[in-house]
């Protein structure tokens, strides 16, 4: 058995702890996993890390060795407790007991940055898996000063950020993160490597963020309006879903724009490209 496994049956023992389904706990146990999201995140001491949801603090352990300081974000208040007595030693650690979605990234980032002389910004988490979605849209929609997103989540949906626009895991997300950022699958990581055990598998990825988005749009609340409806009802043609969308235009409309942009009338959303979206809510 690994050292990790052995401390966080430890842990779950000493403080009578077990992982809360509803918080969707699954407590990471493999020291290669651990190693690799800390390597593909490349934190040095001039880096500001903020970890979401660290559990017992496994991966904790690690980045505190490495970065200029570590704000952990955990809303289990079962958790502050074993956090703070894991890593009273080290002086460059700081826990919020908060839910991440209402947390104000920015301020954090920037008094922290200021008050510290810190260079840079990084996100490292094993997300919950069902939050994952809203925690990232969070962080890229809220245009934070990040360098990037090192997370593990769940592989399906890893394969939906990762994907190109248009392609054949595309989701509305697949685009915004496209936007805002370059991405790539690092690892796949087994079942058997959490305790207790997910269903599904998971995986690791990276979002480096763009200096600039990929794409200049004149609206963003109306291109992601229109990403958005085009997914809402994905088996449906564009027509017909915007047709049934808040978007303010008719079917007729949008037939019109699709065809003086020589995109086929009968196309689906998840078959455009993000530049595709950007010419059509350019003319609506």
């Amino acid at each position: 058995m690994s050292k990790v496994y052995e401390d966080t049956k430890f842990l779950m023992k000493k403080y009578g702890i077990t992982a809360n389904k509803k918080l969707g706990q699954n407590f990471l146990i493999d020291e290669n996993v651990i190693d690799t999201i800390v390597n593909t995140s490349e934190i040095s001491s001039d880096d500001l890390v903020i970890e979401i949801g660290p559990g017992l603090g496994t991966l904790t352990q690690k980045l505190l060795q490495k970065a200029g300081k570590v704000i952990a974000i955990e809303l289990d208040e079962r958790m502050i407790s074993i956090l703070k007595d894991r890593f009273f030693i080290y002086h460059n650690f700081e826990i919020i007991n908060e839910d991440v979605l209402k947390v104000d990234l920015n301020k954090l980032i920037k008094e922290n940055k200021e008050q510290l002389g810190l260079k840079r910004t990084k996100i490292v988490a094993n997300l919950p898996y069902y939050i994952t979605t809203p925690i990232i849209m969070k962080l890229l929609e809220e245009k934070l000063n990040i360098e990037s997103i090192t997370v593990m989540i769940q592989k399906e949906v890893a394969d939906r950020l990762t994907a190109i626009p248009g392609g054949k895991n595309s989701g509305a997300i697949t685009y915004t993160v496209y936007y805002y950022a370059t991405s790539e699958e690092v690892l796949t990581v087994p079942n058997n490597s959490f305790i207790p055990e997910p269903e599904v598998e998971s995986e690791v990825i990276k979002l480096n963020l763009r200096k600039e988005p990929v794409i200049k749009v004149k609206d963003e609340k109306k291109f992601f309006s229109l990403i958005k409806s085009a997914f809402m009802q994905r088996r449906k043609t564009l027509l017909n879903a915007i047709g049934n969308s808040g978007l303010n235009t008719t079917k007729e409309q949008m037939e019109q724009i699709l065809k003086e942009l020589d995109i086929d009338t009968k196309v689906r959303g998840e078959a455009l490209t993000i530049d595709q979206f950007a010419k059509i809510s350019e003319k609506l």
